[in-house]
């Protein structure tokens, strides 16, 4: 079959950027966000089934920065906080929830370069970066110093957020919403685990229209905190798991209210 001259010229100009992609526009637009934070803090939002409106409203109330992931939206309708910051490298929910995505109103979105280009996702004002999701070909540790070059896919967009959150320079990064814990699981031994008293996320209707069941690969995820939390060791970042319970237990824990009173108290 010949391919459209065209279309391949397109595929073959698409190819070079992701492999030059530092040389393009959207590595030096990447690099323009390098360190602009340098020092500071943030939250990052995941989505578990520990997350509260209480608690988002209290990061909007104390003007906090803070990263939001994947269908976030869907806890718009019970709080003024927004996410300063928005990121997804999930196809199923870019092809369900594009609209929603689009009119989420962050300031920086951040989306694979690759679904730009290979399936047509197209996101307002987008940050696009080149998602690696060839694991032979992980940087060391697969954690980025350099966003504009590429990020490694791991199997939690979490991971992603903390990438990103470093190389613009945050300091402390406060992780809430982290359940680290599913319905159904694969475990570091590879056994898949059924727990029918686990809840996924923080609404039950969060992902009833995505028809593909998926069982989460906790070994992977697992690698995955591991890898960054040597990587923000060594540059001096400080990463914290806030989340109210859950399973993570990679990160130094942190009392969620307590780093609420904590920031109260330094702003008065």
């Amino acid at each position: 079959m010949i391919m459209n001259p065209l279309k391949s010229i397109v595929a073959r100009y698409q190819g070079y950027i992701l492999t030059n992609i530092q040389k393009s526009k959207y590595g030096k637009k990447l690099r323009e966000i390098k360190n602009s934070h340098k020092g500071e803090r943030c939250f990052v939002v995941a989505n578990g089934p520990s997350l509260t409106s209480d608690d988002l409203e209290k990061i909007y109330q104390n003007n906090e920065y803070s990263f939001g992931m994947n269908r976030i939206y869907k806890m718009f309708d019970e709080t003024n906080w927004r996410p300063s910051f928005y990121v997804c490298e999930d196809i199923n929910i870019f092809n369900e929830s594009i609209d929603e995505i689009n009119n989420i109103p962050s300031k920086l979105k951040f989306i694979p370069l690759n679904l730009h280009f290979y399936n047509n996702i197209d996101i307002d004002g987008a940050y696009y970066f080149k998602a690696n999701y060839d694991r032979n070909k992980d940087y060391p540790h697969s954690f980025s110093t350099e966003i504009d070059v590429q990020m490694d896919s791991r199997g939690t967009v979490t991971f992603t957020c903390i990438n990103i959150a470093a190389y613009m320079g945050f300091k402390d990064i406060y992780l809430v919403g982290v359940d680290h814990n599913y319905h159904i699981t694969i475990n570091e031994s590879g056994e898949t685990i059924v727990d029918d008293n686990a809840k996924d996320y923080f609404c039950d209707d969060y992902d009833n229209d995505i028809k593909d069941i998926v069982s989460h690969d906790m070994g992977q995820n697992t690698r995955a905190y591991r890898d960054a939390k040597a990587a923000c060791d060594s540059l001096g970042i400080n990463v914290f798991n806030a989340t109210r319970g859950g399973k993570l237990e990679v990160f130094v824990r942190k009392n969620l209210d307590e780093v609420f009173k904590e920031i109260e108290d330094s702003k008065k």
